[in-house]
């Protein structure tokens, strides 16, 4: 099922991925895509915040991941738009991740098929509007999603 809404604000998006995160769970993989400078970043410290971490989170574009505790479950924020495919990112022991924590990947589009099963969210717009897009085939996280989107203001379109 996909699930649309609009931000208006880097606020918005980041409220979302903060009531988004509430209903997260261990082991969680979200596969985050879209255009640079569309927000990717911007809803991964929203669901850092809702988490309960109180670090500064930043894209892991040169170290690929970057680890974040403190929160309820562990966040590992991947960036994986340097690397050539999902052999790559085997290669380089990232998957060891998954099943820990909750593991957000930017440029997951770069990963093939790795990712099948996720749940996915692309992010479209310029100026302060954005289009979220959020698919999953779980029950649970489509009602998880649709009650943050009301918690954090939104309407879905």
């Amino acid at each position: 099922m996909i699930i649309k809404f609009e931000t208006r604000s880097e606020d918005e998006t980041e409220r979302f991925g903060e009531e988004f995160a509430k209903g997260l769970t261990e082991g969680d993989i979200i596969a985050m895509d879209g255009d640079l400078g569309a927000g990717k970043t911007c809803m991964t410290r929203g669901i850092a915040r809702g988490l309960g971490v109180t670090s500064h989170v930043s894209s892991p574009t040169f170290t690929l991941v970057n680890e974040y505790e403190g929160g309820r479950l562990m966040l590992y924020h991947f960036d994986t738009y340097r690397l050539s495919g999902e052999d790559d990112f085997i290669a380089s022991g990232l998957d060891e991740y998954f099943g820990r924590g909750v593991c957000v990947i930017e440029w997951s589009e770069n990963l093939g098929d790795l990712l099948d099963g996720a749940l996915k969210i692309r992010i479209t717009g310029s100026g302060d509007t954005r289009t979220v897009e959020v698919s999953t085939r779980d029950a649970v996280k489509v009602r998880i999603i649709t009650e943050a989107i009301g918690r954090a203001g939104l309407k879905i379109l």
